[in-house]
């Protein structure tokens, strides 16, 4: 169903907006302004990078010549191969380990750092910050810090990584706890439910799938970043990749690089049915 308009009440409606229409000139300059500063930042970064096309040619042609190297992947030995297994599986564990600890200790600092939760602004400013805080340090930072504090190892890894993971947890929780929909916590607050009711009825009903969801993709990521955080001594088989890379064993590296895509994998498609089956969907 189509409504005409006359030429008359076209021309009144393109008047009456005409600022919406074309815009002002203080938007159009800031749009500019935008899109010149970014090129310039880009321009710069080519610059201060030493980019040119010769190295990223040259780049790619090392890249195949590594490649080759790689082919066939092969552990060296079945020894050396239930080594690699053995610290795949310890990986795991640390990103296991250091996502769950993560997700339960951050949960309240998730209540305290959303508005609609807490009032007080001293706490929330405080919860907020303090989030921002540890979320600032990377986890391969952490690793270093927590080597430091407990030693060479596989605890060191897990505690880099409940830490780092800490601090963004909190923020993705405030954000989704402020996302809730109200009329449940009125609901509980209307049949005469406390502030403690309306959280445990109200609010952790909507948010702990999102929750849920999160932490499984937080497994599935810290399992890569847990082969990082091994190359600097905190356990897993980030050690062995960084040991093989220095030795030139690229066949090995291939092997290890294999072993990881295939962690990766099987922990997204567990995640996936996982993350369906908690939401309450059939699992695809």
């Amino acid at each position: 169903m189509s409504i005409a308009i006359s030429a008359t009440e076209r021309s009144d409606i393109l008047q009456r907006h005409a600022a919406a229409i074309r815009g002002s000139l203080r938007t159009k300059l800031a749009t500019v302004g935008t899109i010149a500063a970014l090129l310039g930042l880009f321009v710069y970064g080519l610059s201060t990078l030493e980019t040119t096309l010769w190295r990223v040619l040259a780049g790619f042609g090392n890249l195949g010549t590594f490649v080759v190297l790689m082919l066939p992947p092969d552990p060296g030995s079945w020894a050396r191969a239930i080594i690699f297994v053995k610290a795949l599986f310890e990986t795991i564990a640390i990103a296991f380990l250091g996502t769950v600890l993560a997700a339960f200790l951050a949960l309240p600092f998730g209540f305290l750092a959303a508005r609609n939760v807490v009032a007080n602004r001293i706490i929330h400013f405080l919860a907020r910050r303090s989030l921002d805080t540890v979320r600032g340090v990377d986890a391969l930072i952490w690793a270093l810090i927590w080597i430091n504090v407990v030693g060479l190892g596989p605890f060191a890894g897990m505690l880099a990584i409940m830490t780092s993971d800490f601090g963004a947890f909190g923020k993705l929780y405030s954000e989704a706890i402020e996302a809730a929909d109200r009329k449940a916590v009125e609901g509980v607050s209307s049949v005469g439910g406390g502030k403690a009711h309306q959280i445990r009825f109200g609010l952790l009903p909507q948010v702990l799938p999102v929750i849920a969801s999160q932490v499984l993709y937080f497994i599935e990521s810290n399992t890569r970043s847990s082969t990082i955080i091994g190359i600097v001594g905190a356990g897993g088989i980030g050690l062995y990749l960084a040991e093989t890379i220095r030795t030139l064993e690229w066949q090995q590296v291939s092997f290890l690089i294999l072993l990881i895509l295939a962690a990766v994998s099987a922990i997204d498609f567990l995640s996936s049915k996982l993350r369906f089956a908690i939401i309450g969907k059939r699992a695809v």
